[in-house]
């Protein structure tokens, strides 16, 4: 099986019907994120079994599909990819961290993003320099910002929460709903695990942050704290 039989099999998957939802939910409209976008209509349940029959598929082949016009193409040459990342030695992992870096342009929405950042990126940083997150969330592109702040959810999971807390901070004069909205995602998994955390970032920063950042950010807080929150209280002393 090469790329090429792989990219076909996708799109006789595909439902005309679907993909028109599709264009419209991802944004592909002119001046919209996703802007040019071309979907074929394949559902992700349906792309993650078809990775995990084109499992052996090489690594230059996942690059190929990586690099193609349709959206499913490329999600799912992500899902082969993070397969490949999970089962592969450290050199194997290496490669597919630094190949994932150079085509960040085709991991262009976040569905592409969320569902690779983490077990690629996060994955080859976690007991390493995160420096690279650092320049990935001062990146120009939204997507490479996005990957920066959602590859910090391998380390919420594994209860390290400082690479998130320092990456959403640089995020706080971002322009972008979608950055807000994955911070506040990444905050909300902090607080999840360590409120006392998230607490003291927004005691910090709550005055401050995008209010969509902060609502994402407190969606569990029990409701007096919440609503304390957004209308700017500090909360002081709550335990």
């Amino acid at each position: 099986m090469n790329a090429t039989d792989v990219r076909e099999r996708v799109l006789a998957l595909g439902d005309p019907e679907r993909a028109r939802i599709s264009q419209g939910f991802f944004k592909t409209g002119p001046g919209e994120y996703g802007e040019g976008d071309v979907f074929a209509g394949v559902r992700v349940p349906v792309l993650r079994k078809l990775a995990c029959e084109c499992r052996a598929l090489p690594a230059e082949g996942m690059i190929r599909l990586l690099r193609d016009p349709v959206h499913e193409v490329r999600l799912l040459a992500l899902l082969l990819m993070v397969q490949a990342y999970r089962q592969g030695e450290a050199g194997a992992q290496e490669r597919i961290y630094r190949a994932y870096l150079q085509h960040t342009r085709f991991i262009n929405n976040w569905d592409l993003v969320d569902a690779s950042a983490e077990h690629i990126v996060g994955a080859w940083l976690s007991g390493r320099d995160k420096g690279p997150l650092v320049v990935l969330a001062n990146s120009p592109c939204l997507w490479e910002r996005r990957i920066a702040i959602v590859a910090t959810f391998y380390f919420i999971r594994r209860g390290d929460f400082s690479a998130t807390l320092r990456v959403a901070e640089q995020s706080l004069h971002d322009t972008e709903d979608l950055i807000h909205k994955a911070s506040g995602w990444m905050l909300r998994e902090v607080g999840k695990r360590e409120q006392k955390v998230l607490e003291a970032f927004l005691k910090k920063h709550g005055k401050r942050m995008p209010r969509t950042m902060l609502r994402y950010a407190i969606e569990r807080f029990p409701e007096p704290l919440r609503l304390g929150y957004l209308r700017g209280a500090r909360m002081d002393g709550h335990s």
